[in-house]
């Protein structure tokens, strides 16, 4: 038998782009926390002083216009089980919206991918607004003796959908922001009214049929429901469609995803 009949070696296998992704990931997960937080406590700090500043003076607000909130007894409750959630929602569609434009002298080096950065800012800010809420949530019922029956399922459904919400709008956003930026003013703007009308300070009850008919379009205001279903046994919210918040989940991120694997490079040389 030559040499020449000797079978060729195989080729070797393809290496998985996952532990590189890992590794990429984690470091601009250290390389945003010493840049947006520090590397003292104060940062953290102030992550949750503020949501709890917030929470204060609206409780303290409605407690002077009515003698008890419209579910349970403790007005820090109710308007914390409706903020958190909106919080969740907002600062990712935010941040990651910022997520290329932040992280845009890495992604010139060909092992930091802008999926990369994208989800680096997500699993930070959800980490970050998901600790912040369990310790302001719990705080709030130790402080208030607040007697009743959770309902963790839902509560964490909520919080995670609420993520995911803002991991899609943030997604489109990343595009937006750097193909239009006059978009992140418009952003501000636009969004400004969802404290007012996703059910941070009501329930969807509440409101008048003509409100009703408007607001039920407004996704924000199904996951205040999700949560608030979580923290009073009584409260049963009917309104709530899981199809419609899938759609605003899976719409605005599948568009995202495919103008920004479409244009990323054309992003980056703008």
């Amino acid at each position: 038998m030559s040499f020449a009949d000797w079978p060729a070696p195989a080729a070797p296998a393809p290496k998985s782009r996952i532990p590189e992704a890992l590794r990429s990931i984690t470091a601009l997960v250290l390389r945003e926390m010493s840049t947006r937080y520090g590397r003292t406590p104060g940062g953290y700090v102030w992550a949750l002083l503020e949501p709890m500043g917030m929470i204060l003076l609206l409780s303290f607000a409605w407690s002077l216009l009515a003698k008890a909130p419209t579910l349970g007894t403790s007005f820090l409750l109710f308007k914390a089980t409706g903020f958190l959630v909106l919080q969740m929602v907002m600062v990712n569609a935010k941040q990651v919206g910022g997520a290329m434009l932040f992280s845009r002298p890495l992604l010139f080096y060909p092992r930091v991918t802008w999926l990369d950065a994208i989800l680096a800012r997500f699993i930070l800010n959800t980490l970050v607004v998901g600790l912040v809420a369990a310790i302001i949530l719990t705080g709030i019922m130790l402080y208030e003796d607040v007697n009743t029956v959770l309902n963790f399922p839902r509560i964490l459904l909520a919080m995670v959908l609420a993520a995911l919400l803002g991991l899609s709008v943030g997604i489109l956003n990343c595009y937006l922001f750097q193909r239009i930026p006059v978009w992140q003013q418009i952003w501000g703007v636009a969004t400004r009214p969802m404290f007012l009308i996703s059910g941070v300070i009501f329930v969807y009850e509440d409101l008048p049929q003509m409100g009703k008919q408007v607001l039920w379009y407004n996704p924000v205001l199904h996951l205040t429901g999700i949560m608030r279903d979580g923290f009073y046994p009584l409260y049963h919210p009917t309104y709530i469609s899981g199809v419609y918040l899938g759609l605003w989940i899976a719409l605005p991120m599948l568009l995202g995803l495919l103008l920004l694997r479409q244009f990323h490079r054309d992003l980056l040389n703008m």
